[in-house]
């Protein structure tokens, strides 16, 4: 079964729009982690590419399937607005970005090399998708929403295309879980072509509004949202998002800040890559659980790695 809104056919197309440099990231055996918690570790890392996240992947397919629209607003933690102003320098369209007064620096900087025009308002991201949403009733924008549009969960989707040329059936796939498009495009082609893998969403403890709706199908919105993970520190799941995860997801995980970070120094020691947390929820699950998954083959998706000098001076710290 795959959800109403997404579409196969759409996923399939996106692997032909979006730009190369996001598609086909590496994925391999991380042999180390394997032996170390006992099961067979494919990674699949959403780093190597010029935003140092998979966001890209949706605003590429999306901002290819637009029509004569030429200004955008958006509302972000920082690494869908990269995306977002990625695909619009490259299609020459005008971009404002909403986030909070707490974002990432490195991810604002970011945004704003890119082109985008960077608004920093309220407390965090929800806060800021309300000045986002204001903004485009004004000025005539066109709001893209990560998690409401379906384009955006579609492009993700290539993700789990990728996964499936392994050549054993996996039997469980991690994935990071925020605003949910990332699992819910993955897991819409997986559960197309590979209906026994369970499908497995990581929350962060502090940030469970996501966990909750899923169990509860129907969106939940909590007072806050406290993870040092902002990429999923997601604290109003919009009700597309949520639907978009019945009857692909199996389970979603909830996975504590120190965790996350024992998984950040994990990767830097035994892959040499550098995660942030919410890139490394899904490597923290099953490091916090290895015993659930002992002896199978799993797929974690490595999502993001957009971290500052400071933040990994302490993270990696002894």
């Amino acid at each position: 079964m795959t959800p109403r809104r997404l579409s196969l056919e759409r996923i399939a197309k996106a692997a032909t729009v979006i730009d190369p440099v996001f598609l086909d990231s590496p994925q391999f055996l991380a042999e180390t982690l394997s032996r170390d918690l006992g099961v067979e570790l494919v990674v699949k890392v959403e780093t190597t590419n010029p935003i140092r996240s998979f966001k890209a992947r949706g605003t590429e397919f999306l901002m290819a399937s637009l029509d004569d629209q030429r200004r955008l607003v958006c509302a972000t933690a920082g690494n869908f607005g990269q995306g977002m102003a990625w695909s619009a320098r490259k299609r020459d369209l005008s971009l404002t970005v909403f986030t909070g007064m707490t974002a990432n620096p490195l991810k604002v900087e970011r945004m704003r090399a890119l082109g985008a025009e960077v608004r920093l308002v309220g407390k965090d991201v929800d806060e800021a998708h309300g000045a986002a949403v204001e903004f485009a009733k004004e000025g005539g924008a066109r709001l893209v929403e990560d998690g409401r549009d379906s384009e955006i969960a579609e492009g993700a989707g290539t993700i789990g295309r990728e996964l499936l040329r392994w050549p054993a059936a996996f039997d469980s796939i991690l994935v990071p879980l925020g605003d949910g498009a990332l699992l819910a495009g993955i897991a819409a082609w997986v559960k197309a072509h590979s209906p026994a893998t369970q499908m497995i969403g990581v929350c962060a403890s502090g940030a469970p509004a996501m966990e909750r709706s899923w169990r509860s199908g129907r969106a939940i919105e909590l007072p806050s949202a406290e993870t040092i993970a902002d990429g999923i520190a997601v604290r109003s799941p919009f009700p597309e998002a949520v639907g978009d995860l019945i009857g692909t997801v199996d389970d979603v995980l909830l996975v504590e800040d120190s965790s996350m970070v024992a998984a950040i120094r994990r990767a830097h020691a035994d892959l040499g890559i550098v995660l942030e947390p919410a890139g490394a929820a899904a490597l923290a699950a099953l490091m916090a659980e290895p015993d659930r998954f002992r002896g199978q083959l799993v797929a974690v998706i490595l999502s993001g790695g957009n971290a500052t000098t400071q933040q990994l001076s302490g993270w990696l710290a002894p």
